[in-house]
């Protein structure tokens, strides 16, 4: 297992209690579904150098306005991933979403790139590719239809043996190391990692565009078999979704409260900095919003005790 048991137990214990909350009800159910889908546009296209603000991404889905200054390409990066989010919710909710296979990977790509080049859309690519900024060569295009291949094999054969979250970390790193597509990939491989999460009750996890530095150390690092760094990275951004899905779902009385860490460190013998370290890691109850971690009074004694 890649990611440690104290991290594996928090996320089934969060599991639990939003499955406990289930049906919800499709008022809320929308509105989280917007919030999700917008901030998911946002981020992962942000990601791969798109101009648009989270508030112009919410404009340019949600308004249909086209955003002055704003090149044509980003609008229609922010409307192809709409329509490739809408597929995977379909694939999601008809239970269509456990086996992978090359026609699910080449719709995605296909949805992704449609508007911006139809010529590549859903084509592996036909020329040699280089990754700025990593030490990583992707195989030849003429190793691709292979390469893709072997990875349908390989999560066929490990798909119902291992815990979800290192399933799908490992699956996303293998796709974005194959990087079979001339343009789309990491935008398609967070796609992937999310259609078998989200098939397992998991909300829709997003990567935030201010960690894109530390997401691209943490696949470097798988690239020399290390996974345990981005199953961890993986674990914390699926716990972070979680969690805003329990806020908005959970009672008042009944929500824990969140607090900063340096707030936190008053109810224990620990400093700011070595909880924070402690939350990076997994070993804290915490969630990171924007820059800053939090944590709970609960969740810090809980620690201590066990410590």
């Amino acid at each position: 297992m890649y990611i440690n048991e104290k991290i594996k137990k928090l996320l089934e214990e969060r599991l639990k209690q939003l499955n406990k909350l289930r049906p919800i009800s499709s008022t809320l159910l929308l509105k989280l579904k917007e919030r999700f889908e917008i901030e998911m546009i946002y981020h992962s296209n942000a990601i791969e150098g798109n101009t648009l603000t989270l508030k112009e991404t919410y404009w340019v889905i949600q308004q249909g306005i086209t955003v002055k200054g704003k090149p044509l390409k980003d609008h229609l990066e922010a409307k192809n991933h709409q329509e490739a989010l809408t597929y995977l919710y379909d694939l999601v909710e008809h239970g269509n979403s456990n086996t992978i296979s090359e026609h699910l990977i080449r719709s995605l790509h296909s949805l992704v790139i449609q508007d911006i080049d139809k010529n590549i859309a859903g084509q592996y690519r036909k020329v040699d590719v280089f990754i700025t900024g990593t030490d990583h060569v992707p195989p030849s295009a003429l190793e691709v239809p292979h390469k893709m291949l072997e990875l349908i094999t390989w999560c066929r054969k490990n798909y119902s043996k291992m815990y979800i979250v290192d399933f799908a970390t490992e699956l996303h790193h293998k796709f974005v190391h194959i990087h079979p597509f001339q343009d789309g990939n990491g935008r398609v491989g967070r796609l992937l990692m999310n259609v078998f999460l989200m098939a397992h009750g998991f909300p829709l996890v997003i990567i935030q565009k201010n960690d894109r530095q530390k997401y691209y150390r943490v696949l470097s690092a798988a690239d020399q078999g290390n996974y345990k760094a981005l199953a961890t990275f993986i674990s914390q951004a699926v716990l972070k979704s979680l969690n805003i899905y329990l806020d908005v779902l959970t009672p008042s009385k009944e929500k824990e409260n969140w607090i900063t860490l340096a707030q936190a460190s008053k109810y224990c013998s620990y400093s700011q900095a070595y909880l924070g370290k402690l939350a990076k890691d997994g070993k804290l109850e915490a969630i990171k919003l924007k820059k800053n971690w939090l944590t709970t009074k609960e969740a810090v004694e809980r620690y201590s005790k066990k410590e």
